[in-house]
């Protein structure tokens, strides 16, 4: 079973620096740039991430030529999607939840930097039970 409050506390500090870098650069301005922020803050906050991570799905077990490219993967196991647009949607939300699954990873924060106030989505994986759930630990999405 999955421990959400645990979870919780692993992307303590991964949200802390998105605050960071949106307190620092404001809202509106293009995706690239608070990446390029957040990398900068990932860096001097000391937390350990990958920047642009490329992998390949699998079909049957087999790896897919095909291949996906994460914003952030940080500690190991927090998928981190940025984006910088008026409003997230589901669309947003999917392209995350399927990053989720697809690495078997049991965190994933979606941000809008855009708007005036940041916008911090934060799931959460159950591998057993292929559940993404949010922060309360309501059921999201399921995968068959």
């Amino acid at each position: 079973m999955i421990d959400i409050s645990k979870l919780k506390e692993h992307v303590y500090d991964v949200v802390g620096a998105l605050y960071e870098v949106h307190k620092e650069l404001g809202a509106g301005l293009n995706e690239c740039c608070y990446q390029e922020g957040l990398e900068i803050q990932l860096e001097q906050s000391g937390i350990q991430y990958d920047r642009e991570l490329s992998f390949h799905p699998k079909y049957h077990d087999i790896e897919m030529k095909t291949y996906y490219r994460v914003d952030f993967l940080c500690k190991r196991d927090i998928i981190l999607e940025c984006k910088s647009v008026d409003e997230l949607n589901n669309n947003h939300r999917a392209q995350s939840f399927n990053y989720m699954r697809l690495l078997n990873h049991p965190c994933g924060l979606l941000v809008n930097f855009a708007p005036k106030n940041i916008v911090i989505e934060r799931y959460f994986y159950d591998t057993e039970k292929r559940n993404i759930l949010d922060v309360y630990g309501r059921f999201v999405h399921r995968y068959r």
